[in-house]
C-alpha cells in the first residue's frame, strides 16, 4: 500500500486552474515533496510553555499556529487510551502525592483511568502552569485526558476558530495489534479519518505496518509515518533505524508509509532528496530552540533542503520561521510553472493504495 502526500497539491492546483494562460500569475514553491510550506507540528502540544500531552497545552499549540499536534497514546490497566508519553507517571504528574507505589513504581499500566483522573499533569523543563495572555477553554485543562477527549477538544477548537489543525498520533507501546486497532478506530470514530486531519506513527516497525493494514481493512486514508533515525548502510543505501535495531530502506518503507519522521540531527540533504524520490515526506524531531534567533538558525538549512515538517516544543518560534521563509520563496510564473501543476494534479489523483 502507498499513500501519496496531500498537502500543497490542492493549493497548487487551485492557483493554476484559476490562472489564465495569458496572465502573469505566480505560485510560490518550496523544496518540500509537494512544493507546499512545511508543517509546524506541536510536539506533545507546547511543552516549552505548558504541561505536555494536555488539552490546555494543545490549545496553546494550536493558537501558536501549529498545523498538527503530536500526541502520544497508550493504554491504562482497564484498556482506556490516554494521552501520555512515558510508561510511568512520575515525571509528568503528581502521582507520588496521591498514590503509593504499585509493583515498585508508578507504571501507567498499573492504574485504571478512574484512578488517573485524580492526577494533574505537571509542567516539565521550561514549562509552567500558565502562559501570559492565555486562558484555556477547558474546565480542567491539565488532567490526564483520554485520547477521545483530546480529539474532541481539538475538534471543538477547530470549530470555534475556523481552523483545521490535525492530529499526529504516536503509539507509545510495543507491538500490540489490539491497541493499534483501538487507536485507528478512535480516530475514525472522532472524524480524524483523512490525511488532512490525521497521521499515525510509531518507532515500532510492527505497529506502523499494522496501522497501514488496519487502514486498508477499514477503507480509510490517513498519513502513516515511521519514526526513527536516518541511517546509511555501508553500501550507501539510505533508510530508517529504529528500536531494537530494526531497519527499513526508504524503498521498503515507501510501500506502506508516506512519511519518515527522523531525529533532525540524522537528516541530510541527500536523505531528504532520496526520500522525496520515493514519494516520502520527511519530518524532523525535536526542534527545541532557546529563542527566536536560534530557531531561525536551526531551521534555515532544513528549509533549504526541503524538510516537510518541523516537530517542535516551540511551535510559536517555528511558525514565525516558516512564515518568514514563505515571504522569500521565489514565485514560479505560469504557464512556465505548469509542470508543477501537473505533478500536483497527479498527486491528487494518486491518493490511492499500492500493494
Amino acid at each position: 500500500m502507498k499513500r501519496m502526500t496531500y498537502l500543497g497539491a490542492a493549493a497548487l492546483c487551485f492557483a493554476g486552474l484559476t490562472a489564465t494562460l495569458g496572465q502573469a500569475a505566480t505560485v510560490g514553491t518550496y523544496n518540500t515533496l509537494t512544493g507546499a510550506a512545511p508543517l509546524v507540528i506541536g510536539h506533545r502540544g507546547a511543552p516549552a510553555y505548558l504541561p505536555e500531552n494536555s488539552i490546555g497545552g494543545n490549545e496553546l499549540a494550536a493558537k501558536m499556529g501549529s498545523d498538527f499536534i503530536e500526541t502520544d497514546v497508550m493504554m491504562t490497566k482497564d484498556n482506556v487510551l490516554i494521552a501520555m508519553h512515558d510508561t510511568t507517571l512520575e515525571r509528568t504528574t503528581n502521582v507520588e502525592e496521591i498514590y503509593a507505589p504499585r509493583n515498585g513504581g508508578y507504571a501507567v499500566s498499573d492504574f485504571t483511568y478512574e484512578e488517573l483522573r485524580a492526577l494533574t499533569v505537571n509542567p516539565t523543563g521550561s514549562g509552567a502552569d500558565t502562559f501570559p495572555g492565555f486562558t484555556p477553554s477547558a474546565d480542567n485543562p491539565y488532567r490526564i485526558p483520554t485520547f477521545a477527549d483530546m480529539l474532541d477538544a481539538l475538534t471543538a477548537y477547530n470549530d470555534a476558530n475556523g481552523t483545521s489543525v490535525g492530529m499526529l498520533t504516536e503509539g507509545k507501546y510495543s507491538d500490540n495489534i489490539d491497541t493499534s486497532r483501538a487507536v485507528i478506530q478512535t480516530l475514525i470514530d472522532k472524524g480524524y479519518d483523512t490525511p488532512e486531519k490525521s497521521v499515525v506513527q510509531s518507532f515500532d516497525f510492527n505497529n506502523v505496518s499494522d496501522y497501514a493494514e488496519l487502514l486498508d481493512a477499514a477503507g480509510v486514508e490517513m498519513g502513516v509515518a515511521q519514526l526513527g533515525v536516518g541511517w546509511p548502510l555501508d553500501d550507501g543505501t539510505l533508510g530508517v533505524l529504529s528500536i531494537g535495531g530494526a531497519f527499513g530502506t526508504l524503498t521498503q518503507l515507501s510501500q506502506y508509509t508516506d512519511t519518515v519522521a527522523l531525529s533532525f540531527r540524522t537528516i541530510t540533504k541527500e536523505l531528504i532528496a532520496a526520500a522525496h524520490g520515493e514519494s516520502l515526506s520527511v519530518y524532523g524531531w525535536t526542534f527545541r530552540p532557546d529563542d527566536q534567533k536560534e530557531a531561525f538558525e536551526l531551521a534555515e538549512t532544513f528549509l533549504d533542503w526541503g524538510l516537510d515538517g518541523f516537530i517542535t516544543d516551540n511551535p510559536d518560534y517555528l511558525r514565525r520561521v516558516v512564515d518568514a521563509y514563505d515571504d522569500q520563496v521565489s514565485p514560479v510564473p505560469l504557464p512556465a510553472g505548469m509542470p508543477l501543476l501537473v505533478v500536483a494534479l497527479l498527486g491528487l489523483v494518486g491518493l490511492r493504495r499500492r500493494v
